[in-house]
């Protein structure tokens, strides 16, 4: 039946032995608003002008409020909107590798809907796929769990999401190093908790000094955030550092480590990669995030997972179990496959890895050439973070002063064209993240707008 207000909107109720709802009184009876007149074929109501002329409360949740929005969201979008019309900006911001997902992996996509499998999977992942994740995880990462401690996501940030959800308390503390990935404070915010920042240096190749995460940690602290291979500087921690900090987490039964090692095959030899969970007395408190995104090229598919303790993992699942249930059961077949293609994705990865690592020679070599600028270079993923604080206070000729990282961005996006990213999204405003997820072309073209841009720069004056 189509219920028509007293200003010609419409809307759809369902009836029920032509009685309609609207509101209930205290005591339980349902009852019309004012003015209602009920048909056979038409129901209509009006509200009294001083009960719509009310103003709606526009008011957020002071817990969203207090999150900041996705700086490398809202520079991918204003680079699409430009492209979309007709500027030839070359986009290097997100962190999205270039290349197609390998055909395996979209073949058992493509069969599982062929086969029909398109209904829900358990909230936690099929068995089958969190068998083949426990596999993996032994055999690449030297860390055992049965699938029971492992729950399946959309995508790695939910895995990380749900887990700061579940073990955060209000008032805790978790504990970042800086430069960190853009969402790691705001899921912090989002559980009540503080997030606590610990500045790197570019000389150290952004990487924690164990000295001042242990003056650092409180009564309050509850979660220790590592990212390695890092985004969005590329370092990687090695073994020899993560003991170190190890040995400062046991000394604090309430310090938990999230560990996301969403880049772990994409490294360069003879770096290595080494799971924080599989350092001594660790798995107990460490929950191991990764996923099929950045390895696999699997964007677009939307998987993740995180693996831990059974309590804390079955927390996870718990919040999961109410936000978005289990993740796509296509996205699961072909993460099966993904996982089936060898050892630290086989052949198909390391074809991407070698690519990526062509790539950032070619970007560490020209920026070199720049004077006045820093780079520490990365030993993994695909960004570059560069410090070009030497340009900062100078003044370009119609555009204004050049005052910090987010400034020279939207300099070089005006002037060369290009789409980078403020190292003050990431907790550095020194330093400028570039994504290298793009042909060996586009960034030879990217590097030669950036220098002629920064020309003018080079030699203006300080103000």
């Amino acid at each position: 039946m189509a219920n028509t207000l007293h200003n010609g909107a419409k809307c759809r109720i369902p009836l029920k032995n032509q009685s309609l709802s609207i509101s209930r009184h205290v005591s339980g009876s349902l009852s019309f608003l004012p003015k209602t007149r009920v048909g056979k074929q038409s129901n209509t109501f009006s509200i009294k002008a001083s009960q719509a002329d009310l103003p709606v409360d526009p008011s957020i949740s002071p817990r969203v409020n207090a999150v900041k929005p996705s700086k490398t969201v809202a520079i991918s979008d204003l680079a699409t909107s430009l492209v979309q019309a007709g500027v030839p900006v070359i986009r290097l911001a997100a962190g999205e590798p270039d290349f197609d997902t390998p055909a395996p992996i979209a073949e058992a996509g493509i069969n599982a809907i062929r086969e029909g499998y398109t209904r829900y999977t358990p909230n936690a992942g099929t068995m089958e796929l969190r068998q083949a994740i426990c596999h993996k995880l032994k055999e690449e990462n030297g860390i055992t769990y049965t699938p029971d401690q492992v729950v399946v996501s959309n995508g790695a940030k939910q895995s990380l999401a749900q887990a700061v959800l579940a073990v955060c308390s209000p008032g805790d503390e978790v504990i970042i190093p800086a430069p960190f990935w853009v969402s790691y404070p705001e899921m912090a915010r989002l559980a009540d908790a503080t997030p606590v920042i610990l500045p790197t240096s570019i000389s150290d190749n952004f990487l924690l000094d164990p000295k001042l995460l242990e003056s650092k940690i409180t009564e309050r602290s509850r979660l220790l955030i590592l990212c390695s291979p890092s985004n969005p500087t590329g370092s990687v921690y090695p073994k020899g550092l993560l003991e170190k900090i190890a040995q400062i987490v046991a000394k604090h039964p309430r310090l938990l480590v999230l560990s996301d090692e969403i880049y772990e095959h994409i490294i360069y030899a003879p770096t290595t990669h080494t799971s924080f969970a599989s350092l001594p007395g660790m798995w107990d408190r460490t929950l191991t995030v990764n996923g099929f995104s950045k390895a696999f090229a699997m964007t677009g598919w939307r998987l993740g997972y995180i693996a831990g303790p059974k309590h804390f993992v079955a927390a996870c699942g718990k919040i999961q179990s109410q936000f978005t249930s289990g993740a796509s059961s296509i996205a699961q077949k072909a993460a099966v496959a993904a996982l089936g293609l060898g050892y630290a994705g086989g052949e198909a990865v390391s074809t991407m890895v070698k690519a990526f690592r062509e790539r950032r020679d070619f970007l560490v070599k020209s920026f070199r050439e720049i004077d006045g600028v820093k780079i520490s270079e990365p030993q993994g993923a695909f960004y570059l973070f560069i410090d070009f604080s030497f340009y900062y206070g100078r003044e370009a000729e119609g555009f204004g002063k050049i005052e910090d990282s987010e400034s020279l961005c939207r300099y070089l996006l005006d002037v060369g064209q290009v789409a980078l990213v403020p190292g003050s999204a990431f907790g550095d405003d020194t330093c400028i993240r570039i994504s290298y997820a793009e042909s060996l072309t586009t960034l030879q073209a990217a590097v030669e707008r950036i220098k002629k841009a920064l020309i003018p720069l080079s030699s203006a004056a300080l103000v």
